[in-house]
């Protein structure tokens, strides 16, 4: 079978030869002619192989591609025919008929590259011209990119590259195949650059074909050589012996042998070898001689001698042998528009047998056998090298056209391959085309910007680190485009160099290799921070106006935080996916050993490792795998070094700059400042400055001249030589380097010394050439000369510039007497001639520019030039911290301007992604900023109330605010600080605005019966400032038409408030308070001093603000429950301040009051807590009396719900005082204790610091608790004494009252029992009377019910009565007894007369007030009103008139069950503390501590309420009263405590109901009184016998007798006149038969006493000795003791002057004893006070005074025995008791005010 293909040939064959056959000239038909006609032949000669074989591989390709070729190469076809050879040639390639694999492959395609790119045809017209100038280029693109096309050779791959190019770019030829060979060379340079990157980067094919390197200036051709022939000296013609380099410095120029027909252009630096079309044929040969090479193109012809030269990975310094003056294309094509001009007027005939290049090819006359080596890299970097010519703005020759071309097929280049890996590639790249690349961007054409624009992106996107300083300049050229404010500059290209650094931005850690390439390195700018302050103001518009530049600047500016927010993320969730990290180790632990980072290496590469997604994790692990391993600049200890060696080098580089900057001034300076800083050694090292001079680009070269140049440095410039390598280089080259790093000064010394340094150091390097150092020194003197001379113009004016031959002449003989190498002469002659040595300073345009380049270039080379790539997110905290501030401006401007919704939630989504950051980093101070500047934006703060909701409704920009605000005040608040502030101000706005949901204004209410109140209160529009009020009135006033909009709320509006009630439900700003319990403590303390700080004050908060606020507060309180310790005190604080300092009461009073209370109801459970929370509640009593009775209602019930809750939870002493003071004060209008009061408002300042004192001094066992109040009559609890009587230091009250030490004694005294002693009755009121002598003050009826039933609820269940509460319970009764007599009437007048007393008692309390509080007058007064004030009568309201009988005897039966359970709980509580061993601590259950702490008090109490007006209050109290007294545990008593029970209980009782009680109910007071004094009869007689053993048994039933008399005469009715004479028969009959009254001693057998007896009986019922006793009279008994002392006025006085004294002995002595003297016999003190137990009463003074026995008050218990008259005066008795002891408090014992405060 044959095979298909051959057929396709034959086939092609035919048509080929058809086509020539039908053409004129060969249209004879013999068979000779086809013969003798070459083209004609072959294709014969190819019919008959064809016909002998089967298989097309069995011939070499070269066989049926010849005869085609041939008619390719033949100038004698014409185009069409060619054009059919050529269609051919394209089918056997697109057919694939050539076999790759075949060994001729390789021949058959060189030769059709040969034969295709010198095409020649005989021209027709140009349409058909351009045909087959097309076909060519079809072919050629075939060719290249089928798979044979791998065999060409480099030289072929350049020569199909320059035939493109020359059809590209000759403008003669029509458009569209201009850009059909632009398409072509784009695939080709993609297939060329895509397999480059396969490609090894070896000098192999360069050493394959060595090349003879010419002695450089042989290759110098002079500019008049006539024949370009003269480069065929230089090249051996035949390619295999190796292709040369064509090394031209110089122009070769083209020889023009006959006028300009004929324009050769050889090879060029631009390296095309484009030829004008020949007329001539005689050039041709001359031309064919050069192109026989067929490569001139393709050789490196600008920097072969550098590629011998240099391997490049030694990095050694690149010569460059750049040609001077570069002639390219465009002359060219110049002279090839003139050839045309001539070859138009010309025959057709001339063009003939010219191909468009103008050149005729014969074979190439390759030798057979020779192996063709496939192209490689030479031929891409020719190519690279040719493009990167292309673009050189500064050629002439370079179109704008050519330039975009070039630009573009860089792009492509770029694109397809990693240049990067090539050296020789990269070493183009650095240099040339990065050097055109930014000179093209400060051309006008936009086009040409923008394409080198994007070749740049591609350049420093890959290879950015080779290209450190490179990518350093661009973006400085960027900047400075971005910023210039020349009119000329178009906004675009503003706009494209903006994009193009966003571009560059958006390079995943791009931004981070800024930062740790530039800002971090010494000598480089603070690009990144340099960068950020440009982006950010360019974010802001000048003219608020938004263009694309301020959202290309606010793009920028989010790609870091994008990226570092990104990374955030991922590493939350990698902490999440623990697990996946353990997996990823193993790769690190490798990657890792290579290395070996630092710990904070490993760190971040684990970061890396799964921060990324799957393509950039990859990366990374390459990175970390990487085989070279990156080089680590020296300023780093590491490759990733941590933030804070970071942070330490930016430092430095601020001091260096600032140090550089001195110097450029001063040098010494600049050292010296540095030497300060410790950045330079001192003494002063020369190596270090030396190295600091040379590597420093900031330093003033001048500078550097004259500091190395000085005398005193002679040392330092030695060290400054030093630093050159100069090993290898010619003299000249050394001095141009060296002269290059300062400014030479002027003066020939200097220079000497200079240049001395100088040639020693060269002679050193380069192994000492010339006889010596003088001769080096001479020649380097003389090339300084000859520089002069050559370049200068004031030298050139003069003299002609000296030759060669001169210069050789001034050197003859130097070398030591010899001559030097001429060759060096001439080439150091030429060198200096061509290019001048310019010193820095002096440079200007190109040469500054080349000098600064050649800079950049040696910087590059050396250290500095290395670029760490870091791992995306390395420095992620560093970076956000320098460009959060800026971006937020931006952000918050953007958005404040912008209205497109799109950029809104650009700005929006931003600003969510910085708050995420700072969150992640915990960067408080960033996010407090962040939501500052978005509270702006909700426009809550800046809008009045009236409009907030119509205005924040209509503005969704607002919405977006708030919604955010609140997001990320939900999700980030635990790094909130600062921002609380703002969040509540705007929930404040919101308030006001009722916007907020209906939970969060309804609040917990004790008296409301839901339970709830709101706190926006409607009824009281004045609250809410002026406003409203005015714009009712004006509503009301003004006509209806102009207030149309007053009457309601219009559509919209109602729409907007809709709209914004909705957006604030999305907010959810309660959650704020409900989560505030997952906010760190930090957090938590700010939120609530933010809430704290608001306060109602003139201008911002009114009091329902501070009230919204305080509710918050405690929301976050009981939400915090488990932590509430930590905030405890701030919240304290703020409840005293809105309590106690408030002037007058309010409602947020009252909402601060129930919150206290609310606050401990709910915390009163927890252990922790509990004791301070009580102890706050004592702010309560820290408030002023009358701003405590207008929250009495809310006290009251929330005291009771604390108690029900948690009474349980109540353990100290200390907490049930509080408690049982703060129901006394609300419920009967008690004062509260004035110690507290003093210091409460002892001052402003000192208010909330006594507070915390109180919580100081809270332990009950410190010695210093203080007992300010016990000289105070206010206190009972403390109270106990009421003013009436002292009572010892053991004090339960005092003892744990916790409050403040007062007087020395206190803490000196020994406290034996301090803690504990609470048998006796801490009640010492004053104990001889019924009422508990407290102020009273007014008080609220239902307030004091409910105090009752808290207290009911206490004393019913024994498991609350403790010993620490009992004799506060049995207290409070008292008082509330007090509150409630007479149904809570007091008859003010009654007791003003009737207890004189009283009046006293408070103008003996006042005293000590003064005295020990210092307090002043007025506010004691003010505090305390006394009972007799009769005006407060009208402020009593009509309520308390009427409490209901309920309260009293509800506090009647809570007294009798008390009082008769009292014997068993005291012995329980005994037998619990059997076990202990300190007798102090023990509780005695004998009937001594139970009557003095028990039974007395509660006697007392229910005595007062026999006095009740109410009689049905009187019956049930008397009845109550006579059960108690003969119940039997009272039997137990023993004689002295039925004394003081008769002193306390009974006398009091009987004196009170002796006023008119009840004036309305007159029979019953008569049966009141009635059974009130047969109850004493009763009580006398049962307990007659104990009583008798007191020596005070006379004065005791004198008094008896006293009021039997009284009562005698009381009555209106006939009652009493019967009873009492029975109750006293009795009496007598059963003393008389007990024997009290017989003596045996008497004359009469009958004792004083019987005749004191009826002296006293005769005074009122004379007759009734007569009835009971007729035997016996015994007239006119002598008195045995004489009265001490008479008159009764001065008795109080005196009394109490005896007392004073007494006072502090008291305390002392009986400091373990419990205050009645419950140790032992009451009279154990007094029984050694010898006096007559009777004095003698006149029968004529009816009131006249008794002197009796001092009775067994607990104040003489452990006194001294003294003698101590007591008068006792009948009206006395009436008052309160028959003692006047304790009106004095204390003068003994002052507070200060420093124990106050």
């Amino acid at each position: 079978m044959v095979d298909k293909n051959i057929y396709i040939v034959q086939g092609e064959i035919n048509t080929v030869v058809g086509a020539i056959k039908r053409n004129a000239r060969w249209n004879t038909h013999t068979h000779l002619d086809e013969e003798r006609d070459p083209l004609l032949h072959s294709f014969s000669l190819l019919k008959e192989v064809l016909n002998n074989i089967t298989e097309l591989s069995e011939i070499e390709p070269n066989v049926f591609l010849r005869p085609f070729l041939e008619v390719i190469r033949s100038e004698d076809t014409t185009g069409p025919i060619t054009g059919l050879a050529l269609t051919s040639v394209n089918k056997f390639l697109s057919y694939a008929l050539i076999d790759p694999s075949h060994e001729g492959t390789a021949e058959g395609m060189e030769n059709m590259a040969d034969a295709v790119t010198h095409a020649r045809f005989v021209g027709t017209d140009p349409a058909s011209d351009e045909v087959v100038l097309m076909k060519i280029l079809q072919v050629l693109r075939t060719l290249l990119l089928t798979p044979v096309g791998a065999h060409l050779t480099n030289e072929s791959v350049c020569e199909i590259m320059q035939s493109c190019f020359r059809i590209c770019f000759e403008m003669r030829l029509s458009e569209l195949l201009r850009k059909s060979a632009e398409h072509t060379l784009v695939d080709m340079v993609q297939l060329l650059f895509t397999r480059a990157g396969g490609m090894s980067d070896s000098s192999k094919w360069k050493k394959q074909k060595r090349s003879p390197r010419p002695p450089r200036h042989a290759t110098k051709v002079s500019p008049g050589t006539e024949q370009p022939a003269t480069n065929g000296t230089v090249m051996p013609s035949n390619i295999t012996d190796g292709v040369t380099f064509i090394d031209a410095p110089s122009p070769i120029s083209s020889g023009n042998s006959e006028n300009t027909s004929s324009a050769v252009s050889p090879a060029t630096d631009s390296g095309l070898e484009l030829s004008s079309q020949t007329t001539s044929k005689e050039d041709l040969t001359d031309l064919d001689q050069v192109n026989s090479l067929g490569f001139s193109a393709a050789i490196p012809s600008s920097e072969p001698s550098a590629t011998d030269k240099i391997d490049w990975n030694e990095g050694l310094r690149v010569e460059k042998t750049q040609s001077a003056s570069v002639e390219s294309i465009p002359e060219v094509l110049e002279e090839c528009t003139s050839v045309t001009e001539h070859s138009d007027s010309a025959s057709v005939h001339d063009m003939d047998y010219v191909n468009p290049r103008g050149v005729r090819f014969t074979q190439s006359s390759q030798k057979e056998g020779i192996a063709l080596v496939p192209y490689g890299l030479p031929c891409i970097r020719e190519l690279f090298r040719f493009l990167i010519s292309l673009t050189n703005p500064h050629d002439r020759h370079n179109s704008e056209v050519m330039i975009h071309m070039g630009l573009q097929l860089l792009t492509v280049a770029l694109e397809s391959a990693p240049v990067a890996n090539c050296q020789s590639l990269l070493g183009l790249l650095k240099d040339e085309l990065c050097r055109h690349l930014f000179q093209l961007l400060s051309v006008e054409r936009l086009n040409l910007y923008a394409a080198s624009l994007r070749v740049c992106f591609l350049l420093f996107e890959s290879m950015r680190e080779h290209l450190k300083f490179q990518l350093e300049m661009y973006i400085k050229k960027l900047m400075e485009i971005i910023t210039v404010e020349n009119p000329k500059m178009p906004y675009e290209m503003k706009e494209m160099a903006l994009e193009a650094i966003v571009q560059l931005w958006r390079i995943p850690s791009f931004v981070t290799e800024l930062y740790i390439n530039y800002d971090c390195d010494y000598y480089c700018s603070n690009l990144f921070e340099d960068l950020t302050k440009l982006l950010s103001k360019n974010a802001f518009p000048v003219s608020g106006q938004l263009y694309t530049t301020h959202l290309l600047s606010l793009e920028a500016l989010l790609t870091v935080i994008d990226s570092t927010e990104a990374h955030c993320q991922a590493k939350v969730l990698s902490n999440i996916h623990q697990q996946e990290k353990e997996v990823v180790k193993p790769s690190t632990e490798t990657a890792s050993s290579t290395k070996e980072p630092s710990n904070s290496e490993t760190f971040l590469f684990n970061i890396s490792m799964f921060t990324l997604s799957k393509t950039e994790s990859s990366l990374s692990l390459s990175f970390l795998a990487e085989k070279n391993i990156p080089r680590k600049p020296t300023r780093f200890s590491c490759l990733l070094p941590r933030t804070q060696e970071l942070m330490e080098i930016k430092s430095k580089k601020k001091l260096l700059i600032t140090g550089t900057e001195q110097f450029n001034q001063k040098p010494r300076k600049g050292i010296q400042f540095l030497q300060e800083k410790n950045l330079l050694a001192i003494p002063m090292d020369n190596n270090e400055v030396a190295q600091w001079l040379r590597e420093n680009p900031r330093l003033d070269k001048k500078m550097i001249g004259e500091f190395v140049s000085d005398r005193k440095n002679i040392d330092l410039l030695e060290s400054f030589v030093g630093t050159f390598n100069f090993q290898g280089l010619r003299l000249d080259e050394a001095l141009r380097l060296y002269l290059e790093a300062f400014r030479l000064p002027g003066e020939a010394p200097v220079i000497h010394r200079l240049l001395e340094a100088f040639t020693e150091h060269w002679r050193k390097s380069n192994g000492s050439p010339f006889a010596n150092s003088d001769a080096c020194f001479a020649l380097a003197y003389a090339v300084i000369m000859l520089n002069t001379d050559q370049h200068n113009h004031n030298v050139r004016k003069q003299n002609v510039p000296m030759t060669l031959e001169e210069f050789r002449k001034n050197l003859k003989g130097v070398n030591g007497g010899k001559d030097f190498e001429q060759d060096i002469l001439e080439d150091m002659y030429h060198a200096i001639k061509n290019d001048e040595i310019v010193m820095p300073e002096e440079q200007t345009g190109l040469v500054k520019e080349n000098y600064i380049w050649n800079v950049l270039l040696h910087r590059g080379a050396t250290d500095e030039g290395i670029f760490l790539h870091v791992p995306p997110g390395s420095y992620d905290h560093d970076l956000f911290t320098m460009t959060w501030g800026p971006t937020i401006a931006a952000l918050s401007y953007v958005f404040d301007k912008s209205l497109d919704e799109t950029i809104i939630q650009k700005a929006i989504s931003g600003f969510r992604k910085c708050a995420m950051i700072s969150a992640h980093y915990g960067l408080s101070d960033v996010f407090d900023n962040l939501i500052i500047s978005l509270c702006k934006f909700t426009a809550l703060s800046s809008e009045s109330i009236e409009n907030l909701p119509s205005v924040f409704g209509s503005n969704p920009k607002a919405h977006i605010a708030a919604k955010t605000v609140f997001h990320l005040a939900h999700r980030h608040g635990d790094i909130l600080r600062e921002g609380w502030k703002n969040i509540m101000e705007a929930m404040l706005q919101l308030f006001r605005a009722e916007l907020l949901p209906k939970a969060m204004v309804e609040v917990e209410d004790f008296v409301d019966p839901n339970g709830k109140i709101s706190l926006q209160r409607e009824e009281t529009p004045s609250n809410r400032g002026e406003s409203t009020v005015l714009s009712f009135v004006s509503w009301l006033t003004l006509s209806g038409t102009e207030q149309s909009g007053m009457r309601g709320p219009s559509t919209e509006n109602q729409e907007a408030k809709r709209m914004a009630l909705e957006c604030i439900k999305q907010c959810d700003p309660e959650k704020l308070i409900t989560e505030s319990k997952f906010l760190q403590l930090e957090s938590l303390q700010e939120l609530m001093k933010a809430l704290i700080s608001v306060t109602p004050d003139e201008e911002t908060y009114d009091e329902e603000d501070a009230a919204f606020c305080l509710e918050m507060l405690l929301r976050i309180v009981l939400e915090n429950r488990d932590r509430v310790g930590c905030v405890w005190q701030a919240v304290r604080d703020h409840l005293y301040h809105l309590c106690v300092h408030a002037l007058e009461f309010c409602f947020l009073v009252e909402r601060a009051v129930v919150g206290l209370l609310r606050l401990a109801i709910r915390l009163l459970r927890r252990e922790e807590i509990s004791a301070q929370v009580l102890l706050s509640l004592r702010i309560l009593l820290m408030m002023k009396p009358s701003m405590l009775s207008r929250v009495s209602h809310q006290v009251a019930y929330g005291l009771h719900e604390l108690l029900k809750t948690n009474a349980a939870n109540i353990h100290s002493g200390d907490d049930w005082y509080t408690l049982f003071t703060l129901l006394e004060c609300i419920g009967s209008g008690v004062k509260p204790p004035p110690a507290l009061q003093v210091t409460a408002r002892a001052d402003n300042d000192t208010g909330a610091q006594s507070d915390s004192e109180i919580s100081l001094s809270y332990h009950p066992s410190d010695v210093s608790l203080d007992r300010g109040y016990t000289s105070d009559s206010e206190v009972y609890a403390d109270h106990s004494k009421q003013g009436k009587m002292h009572r010892s230091v053991t004090d339960v009250d005092v003892v744990n009252s916790g409050w403040l030490v007062v007087g020395k004694d206190d803490i000196d005294s020994p406290k034996p029992m301090a803690g504990l002693s609470r048998q006796g009755p801490s009640p010492l009121v004053n104990q001889y009377s019924l009422t508990v002598g407290l102020d009273l003050g007014p008080h609220d009826t239902k307030s004091l019910m409910k105090c009752v039933e808290s207290l009911s609820f206490i004393v019913r269940d024994a498991a609350h009565v403790t010993p620490e509460n009992f004799e506060l319970c049995v207290k409070t009764i008292r008082i509330f007894v007090e509150a409630s007599l007479n149904g809570g009437y007091k008859s003010q007048e009654k007791r003003a007369k009737s207890h004189k007393y009283d009046g006293k008692a408070n103008r003996f309390k006042k005293k000590p007030k003064e005295n020990s509080l210092r307090r002043s007058r007025a506010s004691s007064q003010h505090q305390s009103h006394s009972h007799s004030d009769e005006e407060d009568d009208e402020s009593v309201p009509a309520s308390y008139h009427t409490v209901s009988l309920q309260v009293s005897q509800d506090l009647l039966d809570l007294m009798h069950t008390l009082h008769t359970r009292a014997a068993t709980i005291y012995s329980s509580w005994a037998e619990e503390q059997r076990h202990l061993e300190a007798a102090g601590k023990k509780i005695e259950a004998d009937s001594q501590t139970l009557w003095s702490n028990c039974w007395c008090p509660l006697l007392q109490g229910i005595a007062w309420l026999c006095c009740d007006a109410r009689r049905q209050v009187r019956m049930q109290a008397l009845t109550y009263l006579q059960r108690a007294l003969l119940v039997h545990d009272l039997q137990a008593l023993d004689a002295l405590e039925w004394e003081s029970c008769f002193n306390k209980v009974l006398f009091p009782l009987l004196t009170k109901l002796l006023e008119n009680v009840s004036p309305a109910d007159v029979g019953g007071m008569e049966e009141t009184r009635m059974r009130a004094s047969t109850l004493l009869s009763k009580v006398f007689l049962q307990h007659l016998s104990p009583l008798l053993s007191l020596t005070t048994f006379a004065a005791l039933w004198l008094t008896i007798l006293d009021f039997m008399d009284k009562y005698m005469h009381a009555g209106s009715s006939d009652l009493l006149l019967e009873a009492i004479p029975e109750s006293l028969k009795n009496m007598l009959l059963v003393m008389d038969t007990a024997g009290i009254f017989h003596s045996a001693d008497s004359r009469t057998g009958y004792s004083d006493l019987w005749e004191i007896t009826w002296e006293r009986i005769d005074c009122f019922l004379p007759r009734l000795r007569d009835e009971l006793f007729k035997q016996t009279v015994i007239q006119g008994t002598v008195p045995t003791e004489p009265h001490p002392q008479k008159p009764v006025a001065p008795a109080l006085p005196a009394s109490a002057a005896h007392l004073a004294p007494l006072e502090k002995s008291s305390e002392l002595g009986a400091s373990g004893e419990s205050p009645v003297g419950a140790s032992g016999s009451p009279l154990s003190a007094v029984a050694s006070v010898k006096m007559s137990p009777v004095t003698d009463v006149p029968p004529h003074m009816a009131q006249s005074p008794l002197i009796l026995q001092p009775l067994a008050s607990p104040l003489q218990v452990g006194v001294p025995p003294m003698t101590l008259p007591i008068i006792l005066n009948p009206a006395l008795i009436e008052a309160t008791s028959p003692v006047p002891l304790l009106a004095t408090a204390r003068p003994t014992d002052p507070m200060t005010t420093s124990e106050v405060n």
